[in-house]
């Protein structure tokens, strides 16, 4: 059986993470997306953003902009425009492993018709030569996260039943756990799939 299509949609406000993001989607071995929508969420545009780096896939990379609305805003901007039955949600800080994509492929065909959401397990790796720092440590708690869009996929029908993102939620903070409450009460079940992607600690301000 052939795994359904999907789309990937990544919001960025232009971090130099997105490269690293976008290089390691087009080096993943399996099943390719039918498009990598990459939603430019920067106030301002101040050149170009770093595509380059998706190599093998920078012909299915398309790009909008949202000026700087917020993540959620961005997603819903990068969805509505999707022609496929599955969306899948990457930050673009993380790092999918190389048998992401053969692992996504797996989740979404074994998806029955009632779950709307699978969610892809989070790895924060922590330095070994050294204790982590408070800010490590917080970051390595995404990996309990319920549902987090840092890699998320959702059926695009459930999506268009729910509205999407609540854009009210100005920030990257509770908009996914939100809408995955919103897809479960509209009667879809949220699983964790086999997929693993790798989420490094952003450097913290000083």
């Amino acid at each position: 059986m052939s795994a359904p299509a999907y789309t990937v949609v990544v919001p960025t406000v232009g971090r130099p993470c997105l490269a690293e993001c976008l290089r390691a989607l087009a080096e993943a071995e399996g099943h390719v997306p039918h498009e990598v929508i990459v939603v430019d969420d920067r106030p301002e545009t101040d050149g170009e953003l770093p595509l380059t780096a998706s190599g093998l896939l920078l012909d299915r990379v398309r790009t909008l902009r949202t000026g700087g609305k917020g993540p959620a805003a961005a997603r819903n901007a990068g969805w509505r425009t999707v022609e496929t039955p599955w969306t899948v949600f990457l930050d673009d800080d993380v790092q999918v492993l190389p048998d992401w994509s053969r692992l996504l492929a797996q989740d979404l065909s074994e998806a029955g018709e009632g779950i709307g959401g699978i969610q892809g397990q989070l790895r924060v790796p922590l330095p070994t030569d050294r204790r982590p720092t408070d800010w490590e440590r917080t970051t390595k708690g995404l990996e309990n996260a319920a549902w987090a869009t840092a890699d998320m996929a959702y059926r695009t029908e459930a999506l268009d039943r729910v509205g999407g993102f609540d854009e009210r939620f100005p920030r990257a903070f509770r908009e996914d756990a939100d809408l995955a409450l919103r897809v479960r009460r509209a009667g879809w079940a949220l699983v964790r799939g086999r997929r693993v992607t790798r989420h490094p600690v952003r450097p913290a301000h000083w």
